[in-house]
């Protein structure tokens, strides 16, 4: 997370959207990440973005029989990439090491790792939200994030960058207490679960996100069975720029830093806010 001055920001960040779909062999995702971010090279990107789970996914839930641990072969190879690409990652994946539940099962952590141009791991978001909803109950398999964190930002051409995923899509105060903390782009790794009505909330919460926030919302979603993909980018002011469908893809974007700045000053609602976001512990 950075704390620093902010670097000068570029006329523009590329960044590519990695919809990719994934199964529980560890394996062959790895390798499909691995593509990605060989694409997202190819194309001189700054960041690219994996799904949340990018590691390993069931749609029938995922605990600790997926987890690899930080230094494990998805993040390795993810620092890796990233070094030799000269790009920022953050990819979804599923730690290890989450306290018990009250049955006494052992639990893993849905986490996002933001890893640097580098090569160095620059933070890790825990989930918070555990999706305990429409059916699904993460909770049996997982533990929560402390709520209580610090926010992850990363700092990427000039502009920064929150991390949030998934069902954190649906309480704006995450997104809030992000762009409190300097978050320029809020970035949506997701496997938003496919249901009635799914597909349509996945797209609006993220249009309110960017609208409510000023901020440019990328969500990138897994595709394949149990979820939507539909993997959006949207601007500051909540038009969409990019939609995918349901299918694999690779896509890379633009974000220009005077676009932001501008929708800023048209539309200052964020300094006319009169309440704080304060985790509940």
């Amino acid at each position: 997370m950075s704390t620093g001055p902010r670097p000068p920001q570029r006329p523009a960040v590329r960044v590519t959207v990695a919809q990719l779909e994934v199964g529980t062999d560890r394996g062959a995702n790895l390798l499909a990440a691995r593509d990605a971010l060989r694409t997202a090279g190819r194309a001189r990107s700054d960041l690219v973005v994996l799904p949340e789970y990018a590691s390993a996914f069931d749609p029938r839930g995922v605990g600790v029989e997926l987890a690899e641990p930080l230094d494990g072969p998805f993040v390795t190879m993810l620092r890796r990439a990233a070094a030799e690409h000269g790009l920022a990652v953050v990819a979804g994946t599923i730690l290890p090491g989450g306290a018990a539940g009250a049955d006494g099962q052992p639990r893993a952590v849905n986490a996002v790792v933001a890893v640097g141009a580098d090569g160095e791991v620059a933070g890790v978001y825990r989930k918070v939200h555990l999706y305990d909803a429409f059916g699904h109950r993460e909770s049996q398999r997982l533990a929560p994030g402390p709520a209580d964190a610090p926010p992850l930002v990363l700092d990427v051409g000039g502009l920064r960058f929150g991390v949030l995923t998934c069902y954190d899509l649906r309480f704006p105060e995450v997104a809030r207490r992000l762009v409190d903390a300097g978050a320029d782009v809020l970035l949506v790794p997701a496997a938003w679960a496919a249901g009635d009505l799914k597909a349509m909330h996945w797209r609006t919460l993220a249009v309110a996100r960017a609208i409510e926030n000023t901020a440019a919302v990328l969500a990138v979603g897994q595709a394949g069975r149990g979820v939507v993909g539909r993997s959006l980018v949207v601007g500051p002011d909540g038009v969409v720029g990019l939609e995918a469908d349901d299918t694999p893809q690779v896509r890379t974007v633009d974000l220009d830093a005077e676009e932001l700045r501008a929708v800023r000053e048209r539309n200052p609602s964020l300094t006319h806010r009169r309440y704080a976001v304060v985790p509940r512990v």
